[in-house]
């Protein structure tokens, strides 16, 4: 699946409220579709496939670097699923989302790539990079990058700052202190059911 560009909303009336894709809430509670309203019998396989795509839309990545970061949850130590939630939290992208300087991730994805962020006094465009316990994340010290970070925190995604993080606002300075623990991972998901998906496939 490469990057989903389709109308969000769809995919959170299927899926269940995904706080990295998007702000907006749906009116309908049910599935889109003609037979959205039918309840329908879903198979164990139907049920670990959508856990498996609310991780790719939350965060928004391809099934190949989902499949990356499961290999690299299993050579970890402790529990797979959440080694796996702790790598995705801990992207760049979702680290800023999570800082308040971006609305979604998407609109996080993309302050990083245009080049507005820098970890350690260093410029990072790579919305994969993996933050660590002691970085330093911060807005570039230009006029343009400061405005826009701004003009986001005004609408920002999540309200609570996880307990992993520390935020100055004055300064636009955030700091990583440790590796997120599971119950600050906003997305409501059963983590085990993406590891059985993969069982046989990864």
């Amino acid at each position: 699946m490469s990057r989903y560009r389709g109308p969000r909303l769809h995919v959170v009336r299927r899926l269940g409220e995904l706080p990295g894709l998007t702000r907006k809430s749906t009116r309908r509670a049910y599935p889109p579709g003609q037979h959205g309203q039918n309840r329908r019998k879903r198979s164990e396989y139907a049920i670990r496939l959508e856990e498996k795509q609310k991780l790719c839309f939350n965060y928004g990545v391809s099934e190949k670097q989902l499949i990356r970061y499961v290999r690299k949850a299993r050579r970890a130590r402790g529990s797979t699923g959440q080694t796996l939630l702790q790598l995705l939290e801990m992207r760049l992208d979702n680290t800023i989302f999570r800082l308040g300087m971006a609305g979604t991730i998407p609109g996080a994805r993309q302050v990083v790539n245009h080049g507005h962020i820098t970890v350690n006094g260093k410029v990072v465009n790579i919305a994969s990079y993996q933050c660590r316990a002691g970085d330093v994340i911060a807005v570039r010290d230009r006029d343009q990058s400061r405005r826009l970070v701004e003009r986001n925190m005004e609408y920002p995604g999540l309200a609570n700052l996880p307990s992993h993080l520390e935020f100055d606002k004055n300064t636009l300075m955030g700091k990583v202190n440790s590796i997120i623990e599971r119950e600050w991972v906003a997305l409501q998901i059963n983590e085990l059911l993406v590891v059985e998906y993969y069982a046989r496939k990864a």
